[in-house]
Formats: structure tokens, C-alpha cells, sequence
């Protein structure tokens, strides 16, 4: 089966959407597919473009079994939401030259566009009516609905009725549209998609590379003398809503057995280290390499996943799946009855959101009910294996590929363990 997979973000980004789009192209190509992507060159989270793809034009090269077709676009030094549109529109003008040729040529049979950037869809949809190839949104995230909830755009002012109106639009035209969550696929049917053409593709989680461990070799790394650790690992942007971690960091500076890390690179890291100066008890570290991710997570007494009030539902955070398989209990920022605290419960507490003083009651909570502590970090590795397998999840992925090129369903549904009506 032929491929075209258009993803703004792809590897070797480590966080978010590109991780997840690299390690899902490279399955299919393992498989036997014939598989191309068209992608910015990696500049996720420091929005900033890897010095180690020079050049200023198109690319293509074979990487890992995957023809990767880069295109240039604009990247913002400073994000903001007029910034992040032109980034978008930027990359969907550039993808349209690679996505005529590849459909010429290679007539592909599915068309696959990940969402950011939605703006995508024009060269996407282009290349799909022109092989005559199937077309599949998958939402890893809301962009316009982020963009209300980090007040980069307004709900009721022209520009973003007009984000609406087409975000509606170009959902109507796809074939298939899939998302990481049962609340964002929700969301779709919201925005008008016809629920039989929805289905559930979650993010996945290593979990055999991921193995829980009594320490970590980073407490000497970075010389940490606590016996307790608050990690948050991950990207560093408005919507995760950090500076609940900072406050929370505050709340317990006069505590000499916490230390709080936040590893992560990102547009506002600079004012969190502002915000924390003056705190004795953090620390900020850059990304650390994919190979010792597991040695990372281990270093955890206790994962923090804060997250923006507005920001429920709109995402699911990737990084919890990682976090569960590590045998840690997380602390949530979220409110009882959204879909993160539904994964969440059970595997650790949740916390109202944005609230620096209940993030850290939360964590003094589990480091000092040890019985509560040991059964949450017990269930999130069991949850971790029930529900965010890799192997499962990809196959399954691989299988809904096949049957929409071949005009049919493979499943109807298959429990936690992949896709799912």
C-alpha cells in the first residue's frame, strides 16, 4: 500500500506530534509499505530549526525505509497567534509543490494529514482528489480551540468565527478523522463529522523500553540530595500551564526533602526561570536524549502534568503515557470528570488546575500516605501496559489504513488496546 503522510512536526523531534508521526511512518515502512512524508525540518520544542539540516529549500531523502519530503517555512522566534497562523500557512504553501509531484507519481492510496497544522488539509485534500486516494485527518490537537484557551485568539471576534467556519469545513471533507482521546473524539462529532467516520488512535507508550527502576543515575547527574523528586519532563509552551509547578515549588521551599525539576526546552522557558530565581528547591534542565528516557523518568518520585483550565479536552497530554509506564504515581492539573483525570484516576491524584497550593498538597499528599503511594504507582504501570501499547496500537492503525484503502472498516473496536468507535 502506498502512503502520504503530511505532518508539519516529524523526527527526530523528541516531544509531541513529530515523535509520534516519525515512530508511526517508520512502523508502516517496517512493514512493508511504501511510505512519504512532507514535513517542516525539526524545530520543535525550542521553535527553532536544528542546525543540523542545512539548507533553505526542499529536501528529500530516505530515512529509516521513509521517503521525507522537507519543505521550508516561517518559525517563529517569539510565538504568538498571528505568528502561529502565518507558521502554519507557511508550511501548507510549501507542502503544496511535494504533495503534486508525489501524487502524480506515486499515486498514494491513502492521503494521511496530522492536525496541526489543520491548514495542511489544502495540499492534502489537493493530492488525495488528484491520485484518487483515500483521506485521513488525525487530531493530535485542537488548534483553533488552543488558541481561544491561551487567549491568542478571541471566541467571538471575526477572525476566530472565521477559524471555526473553516476548521468545520475542511473536517466535512475527509474520509476518516481519528484523535487521541474519547472527549476529542467528541469534539469532532461537535464540529459536525459523521460518528461513524470516527474512530480513537491514542499515543502510544515504549513500554518495554520504559522499565521501572529504584533510582536513577541522574540524582548524581545533577547532584540531587533529596529523597523525593516532582519531575516535569516534556515541551514548554503556554498551554501546559508550568508556572503551577513553580508555584507549587514555592508553596514547599521551606520543605528540605523535595526537589522540584522541570526538564523541557521551549518559547517560555526563559520567564519560568524568571519566576523561580530566587526558589533553592528547582532546578531546569534541556531535553535529555530519547536513549536515557527511561533513565529520565525514573528519577521521578512523583510526575507533574499541569495543564491550562480552558486547555481540558482539547488535548491529551502524550507525555502521561510515558509517565504511567515509568511505576510513578502523576499529579494532574485538571477537574474532576474530564477525560485526563479519567486516565489519571486511580494511578495518581488529581489537582484543580492553574492552582499552585493544591498541585502541592497533592504531592505532599502521595509522598506521605506511603500505602496510597505504592497502589497508585502499581496501577500506572498496569494502566500504562493495558492501555498505551505500542505494538498494539500500531497495528491496529495499520489495519484501519488497509481497509480505508480498500473502501471498508477493519474493526469496529478493540477495546483500550488501540483504535476504538
Amino acid at each position: 500500500m502506498r502512503i502520504l503522510l503530511i505532518s508539519l512536526n516529524y523526527a527526530p523531534e523528541m516531544t509531541g506530534i513529530g515523535f509520534y508521526s516519525g515512530e508511526f511512518a517508520q512502523h508502516l515502512a517496517a512493514q512493508g509499505h511504501d511510505v512519504g512524508v512532507i514535513c517542516s525540518y525539526p524545530f520543535y520544542p525550542e521553535w527553532r530549526r536544528d542546525d543540523s539540516y542545512p539548507g533553505s529549500g526542499w529536501t528529500i531523502r530516505t530515512e529509516q525505509g521513509v521517503q521525507v519530503h522537507r519543505c521550508p517555512c516561517y518559525i517563529p522566534s517569539s510565538v504568538s497567534g498571528v505568528r502561529r497562523i502565518v507558521h502554519y500557512i507557511s508550511f501548507a504553501f510549501a507542502a503544496f509543490l511535494p504533495a503534486l509531484r508525489i501524487s502524480w507519481r506515486q499515486r498514494p492510496d491513502v492521503v494521511m494529514l496530522v492536525a496541526p497544522a489543520l491548514m495542511g488539509a489544502f495540499p492534502a485534500l489537493t493530492a488525495a482528489r488528484l491520485a484518487g486516494a483515500r483521506r485521513w485527518l488525525h487530531i493530535q490537537d485542537f488548534e483553533v480551540e488552543a488558541g481561544f484557551a491561551t487567549g491568542q485568539m478571541g471566541r467571538h471576534s471575526l477572525f476566530g468565527k472565521c477559524a471555526l467556519w473553516l476548521e468545520k469545513r475542511l473536517l466535512s471533507r475527509f474520509d476518516r478523522a481519528t484523535s487521541i482521546s474519547p472527549e476529542m473524539c467528541s469534539k469532532i462529532v461537535e464540529k459536525g463529522v459523521e460518528p461513524s467516520r470516527i474512530l480513537e488512535l491514542r499515543n502510544w507508550a515504549n513500554i518495554d523500553g520504559i522499565v521501572p527502576q529504584e533510582s536513577s543515575s541522574y540524582r548524581a547527574e545533577w547532584d540531587i540530595r533529596t529523597p523525593y523528586v516532582a519531575l516535569y519532563a516534556g515541551s514548554i509552551a503556554r498551554k501546559q500551564g508550568i508556572e503551577t509547578v513553580i508555584d507549587a515549588a514555592r508553596i514547599m521551599a521551606d520543605r528540605d526533602d523535595v526537589t522540584f525539576i522541570i526538564c523541557g526546552n521551549g518559547p517560555t522557558r526563559g520567564d519560568l526561570e524568571q519566576l523561580a530565581a530566587e526558589l533553592p528547591n528547582i532546578q531546569f534542565h534541556d531535553l535529555q536524549p530519547m536513549a536515557l528516557l527511561s533513565e529520565l523518568l525514573n528519577l521521578a518520585t512523583v510526575h507533574l502534568l499541569p495543564q491550562k483550565r480552558d486547555a481540558a479536552d482539547l488535548v491529551l497530554p502524550s507525555k502521561l503515557a510515558n509517565m504511567l509506564a515509568s511505576g510513578r504515581p502523576v499529579v494532574a492539573g485538571v477537574e474532576p470528570g474530564r477525560g485526563l483525570a479519567r486516565e489519571v484516576e486511580g494511578a495518581g491524584l488529581t489537582c484543580s488546575p492553574e492552582d499552585g497550593a493544591a498541585m502541592a498538597s497533592a504531592i505532599e499528599r502521595l509522598i506521605a500516605d506511603r500505602e496510597l503511594y505504592r497502589s497508585c504507582a502499581t496501577e500506572a504501570r498496569v494502566r500504562a501496559k493495558e492501555r498505551w501499547s505500542k505494538a498494539s496500537i500500531l497495528a491496529a492503525a495499520e489495519g484501519e489504513l488497509v481497509a480505508l484503502a480498500e473502501g471498508h472498516h477493519a474493526l469496529t473496536s478493540i477495546g483500550e488496546k488501540g483504535l476504538r468507535k
